[in-house]
């Protein structure tokens, strides 16, 4: 059996000798930190401490050595539990509230012991230590004494606090691993002890209640690892939620969270762990275990069925269900109920009250509502695709870059120069632009040689720029109304959130940027690449420089084919778009 000792203890039954060891720097919390502890304490006596309300410190981590225990993390907080025992006793004159049934001793630093215990004002400058720690001292003894004559009643009641409402995770460790290693990682760079993690030492503790025997210690030891190491795949990870990979220090908690329900909302980090603790003390440690073997395995098996796969994808992806959400409703149902609960869940995430077609992305409330459309129709078309032999990559759909999602809502057919202010972009917007203008013929070789002569010049006017910017987009876009620009048949799923000239693209140019990504690697998802390809648009009406009305009826008609089973009703075309007539140089 591990000798770890794992458990929840009540602040009033802290007892014994704790060792600040060598390599550990001094007390130095300040007012805010010693304030803090005060009034989330305090807390709990407003609310009644009888309501049963609780509130837990961080964990105190440590190693018995003989009749002491070496301090591993923790000073900070119980140093200030002692400041506060300290002060109280000394205030009531020891009636009220006894001195501390602990005390704090210093490897190599003896005389901090001394004066934690004395608090002697005449020597607070003598060093460092003595500095903040005095200083606490003074933040305690002002903060009780603002209430006057209620003091006695507030510090029976915080002393009554601390003995019923307030815990600390006691974690005791069992010297396998390295002390200073566990100090140094524990507080450089601040990584705590994650629920995860103390779930896990729950079960290798030598606590009784657990009573795994040391064989299926290591079996569990070994299998947790390796959950682990599986839900370090980004594939899986971004399968399964939007959260970034860097969030969880260890990827079980994803599980782990989801049996004890905890959403993104919970601001306690360990109510994982507390939810284990709780069902510690009542139920059968291999039925625990079981549920999270099991747990995972539903998730696992969720991840290789290619139906199921691409439609919880879809769902968690696009905010429309969490993981919980999906989790629960898929308890007490068989896989086909459960599939048709998913498509419902589908049908509710793109319905809308008006058709599509009258959604716009100038409205910005709108673009939501296209975006969960476009994704859609992305992941079903790979999921239908040949002998389900594709799948959609989640993982390059949600990795972040800098910050931002490497995909956006963006326009097929650009005809604005909205964010080229810089000059830098609008030099990039010529030399995208250039080539598919001279591709036009030699007709438009004059405006070319004008792009080029532009491009040359150190300064660029403005006015000259946006003329010839207006001739370009002529040149490159299609006759008929311009109505279609920000609908969804000229919008689609395409990172151009940080190049502004590409944003800022007619078809063409944007057409020949977006094959140069793909030919390195770059994530273009899937329909946005087939829309650029023209491989909606019928050959007898495909022109490859536009984007033009045939284009937009045959990327619509699509996007009606793929997603008929989940929309309303139809996506109708852009006003206008049954009469449009394709051609050349509109103005």
């Amino acid at each position: 059996m591990s000798d770890i000792v794992l458990e929840t203890k009540l602040v009033g039954e802290i007892e014994g000798v704790f060792q600040v060891p060598s390599y550990q720097r001094g007390y130095r919390w300040g007012e805010e930190e010693v304030i803090r502890l005060l009034s989330d304490c305090y807390e709990l006596i407003d609310g009644g401490i009888q309501s049963g309300k609780s509130y837990c410190l961080q964990p105190i981590v440590l190693r018995r050595s003989g009749e002491c225990y070496h301090l591993i993390d923790g000073q900070q907080r119980l140093t200030t539990l002692y400041l506060i025992y300290h002060y109280m006793s000394a205030a009531s004159g020891g009636w009220l509230v006894k001195s501390p049934r602990f005390s704090l001793e210093y490897e190599t630093r003896k005389k901090s012991g001394e004066f934690l215990r004395q608090l002697d004002p005449a020597r607070r400058e003598e060093n460092i230590d003595f500095h903040f720690i005095y200083q606490a001292y003074e933040v305690i003894q002002q903060w009780f004494t603002r209430f006057g004559d209620k003091m006695p009643v507030v510090m029976g009641d915080f002393n009554a606090c601390l003995a019923k409402n307030v815990r600390v995770i006691w974690y005791e460790t069992d010297g396998t691993e390295d002390e200073i290693r566990l100090f140094t990682r524990l507080n450089i760079g601040k990584i705590p002890l994650t629920s995860a993690e103390l779930v896990k030492a729950m079960f290798l503790s030598q606590n009784g209640r657990m009573n795994l025997d040391s064989r299926r210690q290591e079996e569990a030891a070994l299998r947790w690892d390796e959950i682990e190491k599986q839900l370090h795949n980004e594939r899986l990870w971004y399968f399964l939620t939007n959260q970034s990979a860097d969030i969880y220090q260890t990827k079980i908690e994803l599980v782990l969270d989801l049996i004890a329900g905890k959403h993104e909302g919970t601001r306690d980090p360990y109510y994982t762990f507390f939810h284990f603790d709780n069902r510690r003390k009542l139920e059968d440690p291999e039925a625990m275990w079981r549920e999270i073997q099991h747990t995972f395995l539903t998730l696992t098996d969720w991840y290789r069925n290619h139906e199921l796969y691409h439609k919880i994808g879809y769902l968690i992806s696009s905010r429309a269900k969490t993981l919980p959400e999906l989790f629960e409703g898929a308890k007490g149902r068989t896989k086909r109920d459960f599939l048709k609960l998913l498509d419902d869940y589908i049908k509710e995430s793109v319905a809308i009250s008006k058709n599509y077609a009258e959604l716009s992305y100038e409205n910005a409330g709108e673009r939501e509502r296209i975006s969960r459309v476009l994704l859609l129709f992305n992941v079903e078309s790979v999921r239908r695709s040949v002998e389900a032999s594709q799948w959609f990559p989640f993982d390059k759909f949600k990795i972040q870059r800098n910050g931002k999602a490497v995909w956006s809502l963006e326009h097929i057919h650009a005809q604005h120069s909205e964010g080229l202010r810089k000059l830098s972009d609008r030099r990039q917007w010529l030399a995208l632009h250039i080539p598919s203008i001279r591709g036009l013929g030699s007709e438009y070789e004059m405006l070319a040689v004008q792009m080029e002569s532009m491009l040359r010049n150190p300064t660029m006017d403005s006015m000259t720029f946006h003329a010839l910017q207006k001739k370009t987009f002529a040149a490159l876009s299609s006759n008929g109304s311009t109505e279609y620009l920000h609908s969804i048949g000229n919008l689609a799923l395409l990172n151009c959130s940080d190049n502004a000239a590409l944003g800022n693209a007619a078809f063409d140019a944007k057409r020949n940027e977006i094959i140069r990504l793909d030919q390195r690697g770059a994530f273009i998802p899937f329909c946005t690449r087939m829309a650029f390809l023209k491989y909606y648009t019928p050959s007898q009406e495909n022109q490859i420089h536009f984007w033009g009305p045939a284009d937009r009826r045959a990327y619509v008609s699509a996007i009606n084919d793929m997603l008929g089973c989940y929309l309303r009703e139809p996506i109708d075309l852009e006003p206008g778009e049954e009469d449009g007539v394709d051609g050349e140089g509109a103005d």
